[in-house]
């Protein structure tokens, strides 16, 4: 299937339906009295996010949900039905933007949440409401109400933990093959990595994260150079960065090291310029193929202090996978403390909060 992670569509809900104007007319009742009944209320646009979808492609093509209006009263205290809803189903992660005016309106985080795009209209009211003692023959009724309309844009930032970048080639999709269950296609040429791939990582039967993985990054990345600016996006909401830099070379006269710190310093800088909060998200190092390199501590000793790098580092070899379960240990100690920062948070806002450890009492007596 293909991904597609942006759509721009217009919703419309349905119209109310009008109320009646009727008087009940039987034999031997010649002033029965009005009996208009209500018109339906028309249908309205719900999103749900659902997460056992992944692209937006659905909204690629149908770009127009019109949902139908509801029907009018009639005789005989009949009131019209109301129209069916239109639920659009949209992967968790969307993001809805008004596409006038560029507000972001709802973040589709969790699974199973609905929102209402467009409210169908009320309907309308027939003139059996409107009898009364000075009023016995009602001649006035309603109509019903128009129903929202809008233009929304869709934006898909998936959900992930631990987000993966680097160079094309760099051995992302290997890595994530190796530690997780996704499988991505695996080749020996630039960008074969053309949509983002999520894997699940297990590294117990009850502790787990989620890994994302990005097609490559190049020099002018954000000036729209490659295919990797596209697609960054889905790295704002992952926690973790892993960095991948290849330190392998298939020339015997370059120097390795040199190579890795400008290309890590190039990606950093495509950071920056994209977005100061990807910039500043915690950032791991990665050196990768090292089993293809004769002395794997000397050239991490040297790349960290020719990148003047003091952060976590790992070199690893995601062919072989050499290094690579003391990796995904550290990420998820790392992630399972954000976890728990974040529950305590939500706790809190809840009004829920009780503390296990006096560290995280903030209402003790410090006296």
């Amino acid at each position: 299937m293909k991904f597609v992670d942006e759509a721009t569509i217009e919703v419309i809900a349905g119209k109310g339906g009008n109320g009646a104007h009727s008087f009940r007319r039987e034999k031997f009742i010649p002033k029965g009295g009005p009996d208009g009944g209500d018109g339906g209320r028309g249908g309205s646009v719900f999103a749900v996010a659902d997460r056992n979808i992944n692209t937006l492609i659905d909204y690629r093509y149908a770009r127009k949900h019109l949902a139908k209006n509801g029907e009018h009263g009639r005789g005989s205290d009949q009131y019209g039905a109301a129209a069916a809803d239109i639920l659009l189903r949209v992967p968790v992660g969307t993001i809805i933007y008004d596409a006038e005016t560029g507000e972001e309106l709802f973040d589709m985080s969790q699974h199973d949440q609905k929102v209402v795009l467009a409210a169908g209209g009320e309907g309308g009211l027939g003139n059996l409401h409107f009898k009364s003692s000075v009023n016995r023959a009602p001649k006035q009724w309603t109509p019903g109400k128009e129903g929202g309309q809008r233009r929304l844009r869709f934006e898909l930032k998936v959900l992930a933990d631990v987000g993966l970048l680097g160079m094309p080639n760099a051995g992302k999709s290997t890595l994530i093959s190796r530690i997780s269950n996704a499988r991505p296609k695996i080749a020996d040429y630039p960008f074969t990595t053309l949509h983002p791939n999520l894997g699940v990582v297990r590294t117990s039967e009850s502790r787990s994260f989620v890994v994302a993985d990005i097609p490559g990054l190049i020099e002018g990345a954000s000036e729209g150079a490659g295919l990797g600016h596209l697609f960054l996006r889905h790295l704002t909401r992952t926690r973790i960065l892993l960095h991948l830099v290849d330190v392998s070379s298939h020339d015997p006269d370059e120097d390795t090291v040199v190579r890795g710190v400008n290309e890590a310093r190039a990606i950093v800088e495509e950071l920056r310029k994209y977005d100061d909060a990807l910039y500043n998200k915690p950032r791991w190092l990665v050196l990768n193929k090292i089993d293809v390199v004769p002395d794997p501590d000397t050239i991490k000793d040297r790349f960290c202090k020719a990148y003047g790098w003091k952060g976590p580092v790992y070199a690893i070899s995601a062919l072989s996978g050499e290094g690579t379960q003391q990796l995904i240990w550290d990420l998820q100690d790392a992630i399972d403390a954000y976890r728990q920062v974040d529950n305590i948070a939500e706790d809190r806002a809840a009004g829920t909060y009780i503390a296990e450890d006096p560290r995280f009492d903030d209402t003790r007596d410090n006296a």
